[in-house]
């Protein structure tokens, strides 16, 4: 059970591949939230079930629903890899069925420690694709991610090819935004990314994102740039997904963007602010030198939260630290290898 947010679905969907691959003989039932049941297609021996939030599993009640409906299903055991008041209910009620049940265990002290201001303990945490494996750990099933599986590139299909074309030689996505200010790179510099990567007619720049104003901030990025295509608003998601799995390299946030291309075995650049990779939370298969971190001598604080919902006075321009050049420099560098 994982039910929100999308990032954090995306970074159990390669644990779980590697759990089917190494336990064939196993089925795995996933709740979720119903947009992101694409999101496991094609892996075998899995099936989604969608979590009903607005009427069949709606509060205290609609939980225990839940519950009913799952051991319906025949359940053995239950993975919490969310660890939440509604997701602990639920594995509770199964317990108290007798069955086999594990929570994730999120490290709030080490992330507590390694965000404060005063006495920071400055180093890498244990992942969170590493505490969902011990979550199956605790059920009897040892997962092994030194191998990871990956889906095939998706065959493109005539809607996303019209809009795109077909004579691209580099597919490059960039994914500008993010739930929180501090962790969006500033517009102004992105925009100098963009045109600098658009001056290498080899490069076809595809924007992602989402909403009315996203939109017409893509709009604004990719004006006057025949190779650079804002991509939000004009496919459906399991198309984004499809197309996304074609990329060459993907520049993004520490956002969901970073974990779905992640999950599809897709190179992936990502920047920091006010969050940090240390913190367990850098995109699934990714070296160290792909996450580009905002200048720690100037901005000691860094991190200064876990999710970047923690504004910190005189921290808002950290990411201006990452240079253009850098971010280009480390793209060039992917599309090269």
């Amino acid at each position: 059970m994982r039910l929100s947010a999308m990032g954090d679905v995306a970074m159990t969907v390669p644990v779980l591949r590697a759990f089917v691959n190494q336990y064939p003989e196993v089925k795995i039932t996933v709740v979720s939230r119903p947009f992101f049941k694409p999101f496991f297609d094609g892996i075998p021996n899995l099936s989604f079930f969608a979590f009903d939030e607005k009427e069949r599993h709606k509060g205290f009640l609609g939980l225990i629903k839940l519950f009913q409906d799952l051991r319906a299903l025949d359940i053995d055991a239950f993975a919490d890899l969310h660890n939440v008041l509604r997701s602990k209910i639920v594995k509770t009620l199964f317990a108290l069925s007798g069955k086999k049940t594990a929570s994730v265990d999120k490290g709030r002290a080490e992330k507590k420690a390694l965000t404060q201001s005063e006495n920071k303990v400055f180093k890498p945490l244990t992942t969170m694709f590493e505490r969902h494996t011990k979550v199956f750990e605790q059920l009897g099933f040892s997962v092994n991610l030194d191998n990871p599986i990956f889906p095939q590139k998706a065959i493109l299909d005539s809607d996303i090819l019209n809009i795109i074309g077909t004579s691209y030689q580099n597919l490059i996505g960039i994914a500008p935004f993010a739930q929180y200010e501090s962790k969006v790179y500033p517009l102004d510099l992105i925009q100098e990314v963009i045109n600098t990567l658009s001056l290498d007619s080899n490069n076809t720049i595809l924007l992602f994102g989402g909403g009315e104003k996203e939109i017409e901030t893509l709009n604004s990025l990719s004006s006057g740039k025949q190779n650079v295509i804002n991509m939000a608003g004009k496919i459906k998601f399991t198309q984004e997904l499809q197309l996304i799995s074609n990329l060459d390299v993907m520049l993004s946030m520490d956002s969901g963007n970073a974990h779905i291309a992640a999950m599809l075995g897709v190179k992936v650049i990502t920047l920091w602010g006010a969050t940090h990779p240390y913190a367990g939370f850098s995109p699934f298969n990714q070296l160290l030198e792909n996450a580009l971190v905002s200048d720690r001598n100037l901005y000691p604080k860094l991190p200064t939260s876990v999710y970047g919902n923690k504004k910190v006075e005189g921290y808002e321009d950290a990411m201006r630290t990452i240079k253009v050049e850098d971010i280009v420099s480390s793209i060039q560098t992917k599309l090269s290898e």
